[in-house]
């Protein structure tokens, strides 16, 4: 049961994206100041900033599957107390 093998096909691996002038700017400053490509920076910020992304959307998922229990439980509580 081997995983199906990805077939790369030319360019299905590039993304082209808008972003505002300062956004920009900020990219091509770090580019400078490094000696690097802007493309070399935008990969290196998706590497970094992707795992930061998914930590803080599995922090949030479980704040709200905290929150809901936390108000289901208040609920019950109050329906107790106004029997």
């Amino acid at each position: 049961m081997n995983p199906e093998p990805i077939k790369k096909l030319r360019g299905d691996h590039c993304i082209n994206i808008f972003i505002s002038y300062d956004l920009k700017k900020r990219i091509n400053a770090l580019a400078q100041k490094y000696d690097r490509t802007m493309a070399d920076i935008v990969r290196m910020l998706m590497r970094v900033g992707i795992p930061i992304m998914e930590g803080l959307s599995r922090a949030e998922e479980e704040m709200m599957k905290d929150y809901i229990q936390l108000f289901r439980k208040m609920r019950q509580v109050k329906e107790i107390k106004d029997i």
